[in-house]
């Protein structure tokens, strides 16, 4: 794939720079159960709001596209 950049302005363009959980599941087509705890395992980093947690679209994108 391509640079974090140009997959970011490729990949999920409907989507906000800042996403929720209920997105998130959207965006992987995963339950909420595997949401979570993607973000609590820091799995895809993200920023914890009060209750919510922010979850930045790069990040989303370089857990998609990283090479393991």
């Amino acid at each position: 794939m391509g640079t974090i950049k140009e997959n970011y302005q490729m990949m999920f363009t409907t989507y906000p720079d800042l996403v929720n959980i209920q997105e998130l599941k959207e965006m992987l087509g995963i339950g909420v159960n595997l949401a979570y705890r993607l973000v609590r395992n820091n799995t895809i980093p993200s920023i914890k709001v009060g209750r919510e947690y922010k979850i930045p679209k790069r990040n989303v994108i370089a857990y998609l596209t990283k090479n393991d």
